[in-house]
């Protein structure tokens, strides 16, 4: 079996509704030193272009050396999805726009429909009943020239296993603690797997917990 290389993700954030550009300046500067200081491919969380055109974007992201980028269809400032007739034309401006640059740039369309029923539920409607719109998106956006969709927040494994079995090309799938394991994904079919803020928060929420031990001992020892 030959093994995949992995990927990294430079991930950095942002207040809904922002339009600022940071890809540019100091945090562009911090991706392309990690896609110099790595040996595997990095993409860049590029949100939903950052009010940039299409053929700013592309140069920003070849300018830092990334592989590829994910762009999102939801609609901060507006606070719900963009129409995905519109989503796809911006996917194929930027897809065009990497061949005009001569750069063969990864796009992973991100598809924001399940993210309601993950964050604070979806008003009644179960991740299968939002399936349809979902892979209506995919079809689009892989139409539109992208590589690989990313149903984030989708993670209940029936809806997950139609999803797969259904769509015309490469998932990317969010892994969850309360979704399929790694081999359960792996099963399914998923082409790649993403951790976004999950394993900082880990690492932040075990550091946590070694300090307070250690004040707890601080404490026990002087009362001692």
């Amino acid at each position: 079996m030959t093994r995949q290389r992995p990927i990294i993700a430079a991930y950095r954030p942002i207040a809904a509704g922002s339009c600022s550009p940071v890809l540019v300046g100091a945090d562009g500067a911090a991706a392309a030193r990690i896609t110099r200081s790595v040996g595997v491919p990095v993409t860049v969380d590029a949100e939903a272009g950052y009010g940039m055109t299409a053929a700013e974007l592309v140069a920003e992201l070849k300018g830092m050396g990334a592989a590829g980028c994910n762009l999102e269809d939801s609609n901060h400032a507006a606070q719900t999805l963009r129409d995905p007739v519109q989503q796809a034309a911006w996917l194929r401006d930027v897809r065009q726009a990497a061949s005009d640059q001569g750069y063969r740039l990864v796009i992973n369309g991100r598809i924001d429909v399940f993210v309601p029923s993950l964050v604070s539920g979806s008003g009644g409607r179960t991740q299968g009943e939002l399936m349809p719109e979902a892979l209506r998106r995919a079809q689009a956006y892989l139409d539109a020239g992208a590589d690989c969709v990313y149903p984030i927040g989708l993670w209940e494994a029936g809806a997950l296993a139609a999803f797969v079995s259904k769509c015309p090309g490469p998932v990317n799938v969010l892994r969850i603690p309360q979704g399929p394991s790694l081999a359960e994904l792996a099963e399914l079919g998923v082409a790649r797997i993403s951790y976004a803020g999950l394993l900082y928060r880990g690492v932040m929420e075990q550091f946590s917990h070694v300090l307070a031990s250690l004040a707890e001992q601080r404490e026990h020892l002087r009362a001692g």
